[in-house]
């Protein structure tokens, strides 16, 4: 063999080759990769240079062979959901970044999604949050094929040209006179143009989802302004479904079948009663048909809508014909004047009093209307005698000259006779005028009133960004169609208000009902072929619009429900397992019924005016914002904006709602107020980068920059605090009472920021850090402690909170108090670390000139609950700035503490005056402005006591004692817990005693005593070095630190043993640090037998003042 090898090398490295190969073709998954690595190291391979590149071809062939024959696409990003993430890349050219592919992946491989992207369609949620609480699993998408023209600009056309131009346009025309009604006009669409371009901007700036309106203005103003806006737009859209239903019951019940009305007018009083009350029943049972059909399929309704749409063009195009043929055939349709007042023209044929038949003269049926019998001599009406019958052609035409009669306005109140510009005899007696057959004012007619009415006519310019989820390119598509159609709209009503004035008499314009020209619809007398183009065209036009309203109407409450940003509509979001929203159907209905029980198509149009321009204000809003903070993300496609034009078109919006109707605009800012302040108080959970909070970054920076500028003056001085937190093993807060007393502190409405500390490095414990953070601000929540929370890393804990003091906040908010708990157990702690801490950490408080304070028992201090009556004692011993008289009153303005009373307790020494410095300090409180009472306690210097001593030596016994011998943490307890047992039965002892002289002190902590002990607790293998301590004297310094504690602390015992919070002086940490543990025992002695006590630090400045 060994021949061969030497004899036929090619022929053997190229048999070895396929072996390989062969073996690795049948080798799958890790296995494959196992012997891969150990063939590249095998000795026989790395010995043949030819055979090592055979192998290296093969193992190429093997590598990008996926199994089925098909090799792998080379790639230096893979993609692929079921490769383990270990796999290796095959290029070396990213091998640089290779670790972190899984989270930034290459850009190849990101433009290759985007290029698959399809947009949601119509109806379906935004895509962020697309099925991933309900895991639905997504369907296969058609890739939306609308263009401009069938996907923006025809459904826009529909949903703007509607039942006022129709129904109302005419009487508007006749009442405000041509001027002011294009002023209305006008005002109405350079408000909805305006809106329409800053619509465009946000629609453009990048892909929007289905949602339209919605969508964009929460994603933009954040979910509060979006909530409130949107449920404002549902409420319009609900109304303006009551108000189309109600515009086809009036064309119905007036001009197409009359007779059909169930309520009948006996006298003419009650006409307007009548025609309310059929609108009502006729209404709900038209919107119980038409929520029915949308309930069983919106299909048939979006079959419907081209025949919908067909009817609105036709009547458009008959109206045009018709003022055209005016030119050369009027139409004739008489209106009967009697002197210069419009006659209905019911109850007669003929406009004459009397007529000659066969040589006799009889009267006419218009006659009987004014007298009270046939007969020629039968008593008539005054004016009727006093004036004679004309008759006037309603339509003379475009070029009659009567575009000059209509110029101007004719404004009147309810119940005025509509009468022309004639001479008239008037009669003496006008009380019977409202039971004759006249024309008459049905509703106080005024300037303000008709912008209310008219505005609905421009709404609707939304529709086309309703379906953006349908269109090709809805950022070209929505920009283009939408300005087009609210252009063709412009031109068609202002075109519209010219020919209305210059073809139509004026007393016809004013006729809303078309009395005068026998019930016909008066602009129906203007179009050519016939009056009924235009009725059957404006019926089936209202009966569409309001299919689309109860269609789109609850769709949009299902999308705010889906949301979730308002909690008590999440039911709503729910429907019919093909997604139809049920329940949001059953709200519409029911909302809509309440416009239709107001039966007055004139009163609901200022209703949805309001909510509609509350919502194009908040669109216009959205846009400047966004514009003005320059976010970067705002790149719109379309260019055409300007932040002045959004804010033109925001002042348009608020001054119409103001013109419509002062009272329903506060009612309707009312309402999205108090949708917005809800949504603020219970659900705004969501983050959508919207323009708000942008605008809230702008102003917080500039505050911040504000408050650089110069240290804050003493009254506007307020305790900005860090709270130190401890946290378990578990990363749970140790002491939560001291959030609750940190939320109570807080009536200063300051700073709060809650910090803790983790040992280790940032690399290692970033998990833990987040979990602690989530750990503390769920706290936080549960204690309504309102702050910001900040955990730090660091190697040791000491350095961490030396951070946190040094670091924490930023600019002129920064903290200048810190809140921490006593260290509870720091004599049985096994580390003197901990307290070594705690003392370091008032070190760097005092050298950072910051207040400090330091709260013992803390667990016991109040939660939520109130107190009952009690006092808030403060023991003011050194003055340190007034901080201690600062707290007691910020306490006081928080429930818990409101029945609390505030007394200062203050020492005088034996040279002091004591009556004199407590009219000092009533005097000092009274400017104040604080209430409190005052008590000047006298502590004279008295000799040092035997216990003092005693207590003295102890501690330092016990301090030299741990220091020489490596006591063991169970030890070093029961050490700890002997101590505290004798210092107490001695304490107990001594009390009854007179103090003995520092000559004459007695020790009772023995050399036996000690021995005896120390033999009962410990082994007599201890170290010898213990001796030392028998031969120990107290620090003269440390006894008379402990003299004072411990008087001090008899006195405030004494005092204020019942007070809910006692509240001391802190004194300084020793400057030596020798001293440090002894410095933990005086403050053990000075607060012992106190249940609650806050220790006050002062930072080294004035924090009260007498000044205003």
């Amino acid at each position: 063999m060994s021949q061969r090898l030497t004899s036929e090398p090619e022929d053997i490295d190229h048999h070895h080759a396929l072996i390989i190969e062969k073996s690795l073709r049948l080798t799958g998954g890790d296995d494959r990769n196992i012997l891969v690595a150990n063939l590249l190291q095998s000795p026989v391979i790395m010995s043949f240079s030819p055979l090592f590149l055979s192998c290296s071809v093969a193992l190429s062939i093997c590598l990008s062979d996926t199994g089925d024959g098909n090799p792998r696409e080379s790639s230096p990003f893979i993609n692929n959901a079921d490769d383990d993430k270990g796999t290796l890349y095959d290029g070396k050219n990213m091998a640089l970044f290779e670790e972190e592919m899984d989270s930034n992946p290459m850009v190849s491989s990101l433009l290759n999604k985007l290029a698959n992207y399809t947009n949601l369609t119509q109806g379906v949620r935004e895509h962020e949050e697309a099925d991933e609480d309900e895991g639905a699993k997504k369907q296969t998408v058609k890739s939306p094929q609308m263009g401009t023209f069938i996907g923006v600009y025809l459904p826009c056309l529909q949903n703007i040209l509607g039942v006022i131009l129709f129904l109302r346009m005419t009487w508007i025309v006749g009442t405000a006179g041509i001027l002011e009604s294009f002023i209305i006009v006008s005002m109405c669409c350079s408000c909805t143009m305006l809106t329409a371009i800053s619509m465009s901007a946000i629609a453009t700036n990048g892909v929007v989802p289905a949602g339209g309106s919605y969508y964009m203005i929460s994603r933009s103003l954040g979910p509060e302004f979006g909530g409130a806006v949107g449920l404002c737009f549902y409420l319009g859209t609900t109304f303006a479904g009551a108000m189309y239903i109600l515009g086809t019951i009036e064309i119905l019940l007036t001009y197409i079948v009359p007779s059909a009305a169930i309520f009948k007018a006996e006298e003419k009083a009650q006409e307007a009663d009548a025609l309310l009350n059929n609108m009502r029943v006729y209404g709900t049972c038209c919107l119980t048909l038409m929520a029915l059909v949308v309930f069983v399929g919106v299909k048939y309704v979006n079959k419907l809508a081209l025949v919908f749409l067909a009817c609105v063009v036709l009547s458009i195009l008959a109206i045009y014909a018709g003022v055209i043929k005016t030119i050369f055939e009027p139409p004739i349709f008489p209106v009967c004047l009697l002197g210069n007042r419009t006659l209905q023209n019911h109850g007669f044929d003929k406009c004459m009093k009397t007529e000659i038949i066969d040589n006799v003269t009889v009267t006419t049926k218009l006659w009987s209307l004014f007298c009270k019998g046939p007969e020629l001599n039968a008593s008539c009406n005054e004016y009727f005698t006093l004036n004679n019958v004309t008759e006037i052609q309603g339509i003379p035409g475009l070029t009659s000259g009567v575009i000059s009669e209509n110029m101007w306005g004719s404004y009147g109140p309810a119940g005025m006779l509509v009468e022309k510009a004639m001479p008239s005899v008037p009669a003496s007696d006008a009380s019977q005028d409202k039971h004759m057959p006249y024309v008459v004012n049905d509703i106080t007619a005024f300037f303000t009133l008709l912008v209310g009415i008219y505005f609905p006519s421009v709404t609707g310019i939304m529709a086309g960004s309703n379906r953006s989820g349908d269109l090709r390119d809805a950022q070209r598509s929505i920009p283009i169609g939408t300005i087009l159609a609210i252009a063709t709209t412009t031109i068609i009503y202002l075109s519209c208000v010219v020919m209305f004035g210059a073809c139509i008499e004026g007393v016809l314009l004013r006729d809303k009902f078309g009395d005068s020209v026998k019930g016909n619809l008066v602009i129906g007398t203007l179009s050519w072929p016939s009056p009924w183009v235009i009725v059957i065209g404006s019926f089936f036009s209202c009966c569409g619009a309001g299919l689309q309203s109860l269609t789109g109407a609850p769709r949009l409450l299902q999308a705010i429900a889906r949301d979730g940003i308002v909690p008590f509509l999440e039911v709503f979001g729910h429907g019919k397992a093909n997604g139809e929203p049920t329940w949001a159907l059953l709200l519409t209905a029911v909302i809509c019924e309440s416009g239709i029980l107001i039966a007055s198509l004139d009163a609901v149009a200022p209703i949805l005016s309001m909510f509609f321009l509350m919502c194009y204000l908040f669109v216009n809003l959205a846009c400047a914002l966004q514009t003005l903070l320059r976010t970067p993300n705002w790149r719109p496609r379309f260019k055409y904006y300007h932040w002045t034009l959004s804010f033109l078109g925001m002042s348009l919006c608020l001054a119409l709602m103001f013109i419509s109707s002062w009272y329903y605009a506060l009612v309707a800012m009312l309402i999205a107020g108090c949708i917005y302040k809800y949504i603020e108080y219970r659900g705004a959970e969501k983050e959508w980068g919207d323009g708000i909070r942008g605008l809230s970054l702008n102003a917080a920076r500039y505050a911040l920059i504000r408050l650089e500028e110069a240290p804050p003056h003493t009254k506007n001085w307020r305790p900005q605090l860090l709270v130190l937190l401890n946290l378990d093993s578990e990363l749970s807060v140790k002491h939560p009472r001291l959030l609750s007393f940190t939320t109570q502190l807080k009536a200063g409405k300051g700073l709060t920021i809650v910090g803790s500390v983790l040992e280790g490095t940032f690399l290692s414990r970033e998990s833990d850090a987040k979990r602690a953070e989530q750990s503390i601000k769920s706290a936080m929540a549960s204690e309504k402690t309102k702050g910001f929370c900040h955990v730090v890393v660091s190697s040791n804990l000491r350095d961490g909170f030396s951070h946190l003091i040094q670091s924490a906040g930023l600019g002129g908010m920064k903290h200048n108090s810190v809140l921490m708990a006593w260290p509870t157990n720091w004599k049985q702690s096994s580390d003197p670390q901990s307290w070594k801490n705690f003392i370091e950490t008032i070190r760097e408080t005092t050298a950072a000139h910051q207040a400090l304070l330091v709260a013992k028992n803390v667990d016991s201090f109040p939660h939520q609950e109130r107190l009952a009556e009690g006092t808030i004692d403060v023991w003011w011993i050194v003055h340190d700035g007034g901080l201690l008289m600062l707290l007691p009153f910020l306490l006081q303005q928080h429930k818990v503490w409101r029945k609390c009373k505030m007394r200062i307790f203050t020492v005088a020494q034996l040279d002091d005056n004591s009556i004199q410095m407590k009219k000092d300090l009533q005097m000092f409180l009274y400017h104040l402005r604080l209430n409190a009472e005052v008590e000047v306690v006298e502590m004279h210097d008295s000799d040092i006591s035997a216990f003092t001593y005693e207590k003295t030596l102890v501690m330092e016994q016990r301090s030299q004692m741990l220091k020489q011998m490596q006591l063991s943490r169970t030890e070093r307890e029961r050490e700890a817990q002997l101590i505290h047992d004798r210092n107490t039965a001695s304490h107990a002892a001594l009390n009854d005693k007179a103090d003995v002289s520092p000559e004459r002190v007695h020790m009772t902590w023995t050399k036996d005593k000690f021995c005896t002990e120390r033999n009962r607790n410990r082994d007599h293998s201890a170290n010898m070095a213990v001796r030392d301590l028998f031969s120990m004297k107290p620090n003269q310094s440390n006894v008379r630190c402990m003299h004072t504690a411990i008087k001090l602390n008899e006195v405030v015992a004494n005092k204020s043993q019942g007070a809910h919070l006692v509240l001391l002086n802190m004194p300084g940490p020793p400057k030596n640090r020798g001293g440090d543990e002894n410095y933990m025992e005086f403050l053990e002695v000075l607060m012992e037998g106190l249940n609650r006590v806050l220790l006050v630090r002062g930072g080294g400045r004035e924090v009260i003042t007498i000044y205003s």
